[in-house]
């Protein structure tokens, strides 16, 4: 049992400082994780990972086997292959609001998106995924409700969705990520001309590149989203630098234009550091000021700690 069962999980709590919002400041908790893995066999696994913050969420439940290393084949309730972002897990991202405005937009991982909700970047289906040519090429190509979490489809309609990299060097990753669906309205949305309970069209793409050496690491992509008639788009760089043994700085652009007729835009410029002071354990410190072109800017300050086991 010992073999086969991986149990293990992490806590990300900290403290926000907002000019902008009301009240200002607070402690917080974004997240409480728990992860198990079993080892069916060598090639057959199954994963859960649980959420226990703000009432508890399931988050995903799936099996996967392998038949080759450049052919696995999963079926639950999983990430959805859109955006390098969101294939990250929180614990190793560095930014303390995690993934970018057009992630969490396009991706509907935070719920910017009012038309599908809080997906957490999640959905439901089927993917066949892997490497071949000595890794050189990684795929995912998926079948999914296009609903988010814990919700059966709403419509009849499929969500494809399929992501490439290609990794021509150890330090150097480039690919791109398509959805190509339907959505399903929760919301009424006037200035997209979107009814509650209308199927719209729902496409996404995105293009990135990713480089990782010892001191420096860099993550770019930009990401498009076509809604009915509304287009959206966005654009974020993230890059840390280690200049001391687990001491890191941090910087990130991040610009997204909610809808590209109303100029609905805003960019965040992040500074900040991280402490690793254990494996997987960290301290964080960051500055993010706002530019919003509908709203009012606002700097916001925030520290969080990182447990994980």
């Amino acid at each position: 049992m010992k073999e086969r069962i991986t149990l293990s999980g992490y806590s990300q709590l900290g403290y926000t400082y907002d000019s902008a919002a009301e009240p200002n400041n607070t402690f917080d908790i974004k997240r409480i994780i728990f992860m198990a893995e079993g080892k069916i066999t060598d090639k057959w696994l199954a994963y859960f990972m649980y959420d226990f913050y703000n009432g508890g969420m399931l988050l995903e439940v799936y099996t996967e086997y392998r038949f080759f290393p450049w052919l696995k084949a999963r079926i639950g309730e999983f990430k959805t292959p859109y955006t390098i972002d969101n294939q990250l897990s929180p614990t190793s991202v560095e930014l303390i609001n995690c993934y970018s405005q057009s992630v969490c937009y396009l991706a509907g991982v935070s719920g910017s998106d009012e038309l599908c909700g809080v997906t957490t970047g999640r959905d439901i289906g089927f993917m066949l995924h892997g490497d071949f040519c000595k890794q050189l090429f990684s795929y995912k190509l998926a079948v999914m409700n296009g609903q988010g979490v814990n919700l059966k489809d709403k419509n009849s309609q499929k969500d494809i969705i399929g992501s490439l990299m290609v990794n021509p060097l150890k330090w150097l990753s480039v690919g791109g990520s398509f959805v190509k669906g339907t959505g399903y309205a929760s919301v009424t949305k006037e200035e997209m001309d979107i009814k509650a309970g209308e199927n719209y069209t729902k496409n996404r793409w995105s293009a990135g590149v990713v480089v990782t050496t010892k001191p420096f690491n860099l993550r770019s992509e930009y990401l498009a989203g076509k809604d009915k008639y509304t287009k959206s788009d966005g654009f974020y760089a993230t890059a840390s630098y280690t200049v001391l043994p687990k001491f890191d700085i941090i910087a990130s652009y991040d610009y997204f234009n909610q809808n590209k007729e109303t100029g609905n835009k805003q960019t965040n410029y992040v500074a900040g550091v991280q402490y690793w002071f254990y494996p997987k354990c960290r301290l964080q410190a960051q500055y993010t000021y706002s530019d919003r072109k509908l709203r009012k800017n606002s700097n916001i300050i925030q520290a969080q700690v990182q447990v994980r086991f």
